[in-house]
């Protein structure tokens, strides 16, 4: 799959969370992003002094990739008081364009993948991917009925990102996929649609000993937070996961 450089123009944008805005382009050259969930771009822009930089962002495309590629590219964007790449997301306009690059990674399914089960960790942004990957999962809960827990951290409930769209997969698929907010903050209200008996109260390495990782059917995934990457890695390992089951994307916040 080759690396492009392509503009993509806005077409619609829509707040996740308070700090998170999820935004919906096409690419200004007509043509398909081909990706693999999981995959990234980059997008470029320069300082207010004319020093070119570029952020990378998760696609959170959901498209069933088995129909060949699609229009739009969904990404999720974490606004950071004072950042530069905030200041250009925030003053996009519908129609106006970014230059972008990608798609990049390796952070995705593997068509040989034969695990009985899938353990997606991730937090704030980092559960992205996931998103993008829902299309994909479906395939293999229906063909080979593969477990797929989503292990989601947050700070409260407002920013479960995607989380209406993880639970109405997990009401779905009630047998195959687990979806468990853990929030390390402050817990749904009772008459909150997250009220339900699989949200935890603390932080995602908290709780992974409950869902008892097993080396001979588990393949995990980490994304988000460096520090929770490390810490779920450290305990993955523990639990005896050899490195090639334990794949991880860290998001670093810059400005």
């Amino acid at each position: 799959m080759a690396i492009q450089h392509f503009p993509l123009k806005l077409v619609s944008r829509r707040m996740l969370a308070p700090t998170v805005g999820h935004y919906t382009f096409v690419r200004g050259d007509g043509q398909p992003l081909d990706f693999v969930p999981g995959q990234f771009i980059q997008v470029h822009f320069a300082y207010a002094d004319g020093t070119p930089t570029k952020r990378s962002y998760s696609l959170a495309t959901i498209h069933d990739h088995a129909l060949g590629p699609g229009e739009g590219v969904e990404i999720a964007v974490s606004y950071v008081t004072g950042g530069a790449a905030t200041a250009l997301f925030e003053g996009l306009q519908e129609g106006e364009s970014v230059d972008a690059s990608g798609p990049f990674g390796r952070f995705c399914l593997m068509p040989a993948d034969s695990n009985r089960r899938y353990l997606l960790i991730g937090t704030g942004t980092g559960v992205t991917p996931y998103r993008a990957m829902l299309p994909q999962l479906e395939t293999q809960i229906r063909q080979r009925g593969v477990q797929v827990v989503l292990l989601f951290g947050a700070r409260n409930p407002g920013e479960l990102l995607y989380g209406d769209e993880f639970r109405a997969f997990a009401d779905k698929h009630p047998d195959n996929f687990r979806f468990v907010p853990c929030l390390s903050r402050e817990l749904p209200a009772a008459d909150s649609p997250h009220a339900h008996a699989d949200v935890r109260h603390g932080y995602v390495q908290q709780f992974l000993a409950e869902f008892a990782p097993d080396a001979a059917h588990d393949i995990a995934y980490l994304c988000g937070n460096p520090n929770m990457v490390d810490a779920c890695f450290e305990s993955l390992k523990g639990y005896g996961l050899p490195i090639p089951q334990i794949r991880r994307e860290k998001y670093v916040s810059s400005k």
